[in-house]
């Protein structure tokens, strides 16, 4: 980690991950670059539907390829990058036949390391094949849902899943999360666990560097007028009929209250639910 002088009391706090020796590289490739417009938590529609975003830095969105389509070609890792858009980092790969693209790259695998996807690949940090053929109890990353559908299972900085179990046509992954689900096992995961895994030790330090990061203040609810919160109103925080927390809703929100849509399609691939966290 790296920790900065005191000159300044929210200075004295702040702690961020070191980038020294590991990034190589300080501008994106522009071909896979675009401009990014932030959507201030707001639908299509304009009504918000993420409170208390808006604002920050003005980023460019790097094309990050989640699907990994280009199968039997073998890849080779040209730069370690930062990426203002997700936490973990990104490393720009080079194919055989001089295709190029962004990946999110695993601990471990540095510039010029040779990456694989393949049904046959190792089982190596990095290179990427079906479920059905990881050995159980391999930590994984980028997992799909179905196949050649793209990664949306463990993507952020420092964590991993597990292959638990198999099953006729399925896999059981245990979830960042310690949730166990079932994938089908013709989807596609890579190797590893993924980088910056020192990330979740970062201090923001102050609001201004949350504001930098489209972060907007949050307002307890017990400040705010009747009309605006179900816990609002009153004379110095009276708590009268409010007998729990509740959200802006009306919604219970006690540590260990199950928020999951009841009968949802994907109740059947779940085997086992999260563990909730008790304060």
């Amino acid at each position: 980690m790296k920790h900065y002088k005191p000159t300044t009391p929210s200075r004295r706090q702040m702690t961020t991950a070191s980038t020294r020796g590991v990034l190589t590289a300080s501008k994106p490739l522009k071909s896979l670059t675009k401009g990014k417009r932030g959507s201030s938590g707001r639908n299509a529609h304009g009504r918000i539907t993420s409170r208390r975003r808006g604002g920050g830095h003005k980023r460019r969105h790097r094309d990050v390829d989640f699907v990994m389509e280009k199968v039997n070609i073998p890849m080779t890792v040209r730069t370690v990058e930062y990426d203002p858009n997700r936490s973990a980092y990104i490393g720009l790969v080079v194919y055989a036949d001089g295709a190029k693209r962004y990946i999110v790259l695993p601990q471990s695998v540095s510039v010029g390391d040779q990456l694989l996807v393949s049904e046959q690949a190792p089982l190596k940090p990095g290179n990427r094949l079906p479920l059905k053929n990881i050995a159980i109890g391999t930590f994984v990353y980028n997992v799909e849902l179905k196949p050649y559908g793209g990664s949306r299972i463990a993507r952020s900085a420092g964590i991993h899943a597990e292959v638990a179990a198999k099953e006729e046509g399925f896999v059981h992954v245990k979830m960042p999360s310690s949730e166990v689900r079932r994938v089908p096992s013709g989807a596609w995961a890579s190797i590893g666990e993924v980088s910056n895994e020192e990330h979740h030790l970062e201090t923001i330090g102050k609001a201004g560097r949350a504001r930098w990061m489209n972060r907007r203040p949050k307002v307890n609810g017990r400040s705010m007028n009747a009309v605006d919160h179900p816990m609002g109103g009153g004379e110095a925080h009276a708590r009268g009929a409010r007998k729990r927390r509740k959200s802006k809703w009306g919604k219970p929100v006690n540590v260990g209250q199950k928020t999951r849509t009841s009968k949802k399609y994907s109740d059947k691939n779940i085997v086992s639910r999260r563990k909730s966290k008790k304060r």
